[in-house]
């Protein structure tokens, strides 16, 4: 009987064993599968940051072009009708 009850917890021992390996083995997978998902996602993320770069690059350069002191002044001008005042229009005012 006590040869019988030690290839029994052998056996159980393997079994445990076993299905452990099984178990971490499909957690490996699991594991390495998802951390596939999150590269691809994050390369993903690179594009899409590195195209808003060139797009917030692009607008910087637009807001420049649009904001240039000359061409302010001749919409000032032109739409406006904003002319320099003449000397005698202008008045200095003096800080106490």
């Amino acid at each position: 009987m006590p040869d019988s009850r030690h290839k029994l917890m052998g056996l159980l021992a393997l079994l445990v064993v076993s299905g452990s390996v099984v178990l971490s083995a499909i957690m490996l997978v699991h594991a390495k599968h998802e951390s596939r998902q999150l590269f691809v996602r994050l390369e993903r993320l690179h594009a899409a940051r590195d195209r808003l770069q060139i797009d917030w690059g692009r607008l910087k350069i637009e807001q420049s072009t649009w904001a240039t002191h000359g061409r302010v002044e001749r919409l000032a001008r032109e739409r406006l009708e904003m002319t320099n005042p003449a000397a005698a229009e202008v008045l200095l005012v003096s800080e106490r």
